[in-house]
């Protein structure tokens, strides 16, 4: 707990004019030098090293204290979304995708948030690309917790949405999360997000177990179509020795596709 909070406090203390970082380093003892039992032994030692009296050494450490707290709480602050949303927007999406299981199961851990008032149902699109050319793709989805599978939509050719209908309606800025599972054998050697609403996080682990592919590829905001797969980001992954691959992609946009290809 001492290290991580003292690497969290260094970076803000090395930001500040000299006086005050000197003074910072004291009085968290961030310094070795400064590195001594007591407060007022290390106020003292600051007062030395500035040449100034230890009244004024704690005033400034005061001040010192107030600006990093500013800092600490403006680097807390999340950066506004790229993309309006349309009645909700999704804050965080979560997958795990087996690819070593008889059928690929995928688990869907989603946050969304209200940006209107009276949302009452969440029409999703799946990441999971599925076979069959019929009208009801052979898509198995459980839902898990957050609502009632109320219908499906046909999002593509190979591509199928849901509709999730809520315990209750949502007003404005009040954030819910849902649980899903979908199976269904892939079409092609892919796995992407396409989001229909904003998205500001979409959080991917993918398991290939024993069969693991000669490539992976990292796609990021490509054509959901498959015309162009070329990696715009992050290019070839590699998997670690439990024979997964984790990707991470911010702010995406809606109509695009995000994750990952193999061959």
């Amino acid at each position: 707990m001492r290290r991580k909070l003292s690497d969290r406090l260094r970076p803000l203390v090395e930001s500040l004019p000299d006086d005050l970082k000197i003074a910072l380093l004291a009085a968290f003892a961030l310094d070795d030098r400064a590195r001594k039992p007591f407060y007022q032994e290390r106020v003292h030692w600051a007062a030395i090293t500035l040449d100034r009296d230890d009244r004024t050494v704690r005033r400034r450490i005061d001040e010192g204290i107030e600006q990093i707290a500013a800092l600490a709480v403006a680097a807390a602050v999340p950066a506004p979304r790229q993309y309006p949303g349309r009645g909700w927007h999704t804050e965080e999406l979560r997958v795990t995708l087996a690819l070593d299981q008889p059928v690929p199961e995928a688990f869907e851990f989603r946050r969304v948030i209200a940006d209107a008032d009276e949302i009452a149902v969440l029409d999703l699109a799946p990441t999971l690309p599925v076979t069959g050319e019929s009208s009801d793709p052979d898509l198995g989805v459980d839902v898990f917790h957050g609502g009632v599978l109320a219908g499906r939509v046909r999002e593509s050719s190979d591509r199928a949405g849901v509709v999730l209908r809520l315990p209750e309606p949502l007003c404005r800025g009040k954030r819910h999360e849902v649980g899903l599972r979908f199976r269904a054998k892939l079409r092609e050697p892919r796995y992407v997000c396409v989001p229909r609403q904003p998205c500001d996080l979409f959080d991917l682990h993918v398991r290939f177990g024993e069969r693991v592919p000669k490539r992976i590829v990292r796609l990021e905001k490509v054509s959901p179509f498959g015309a162009d797969d070329r990696p715009q980001s992050g290019g070839t992954l590699a998997v670690d020795d439990a024979g997964e691959v984790h990707v991470r992609f911010r702010n995406l946009a809606p109509g695009f596709a995000y994750g990952i290809r193999w061959a």
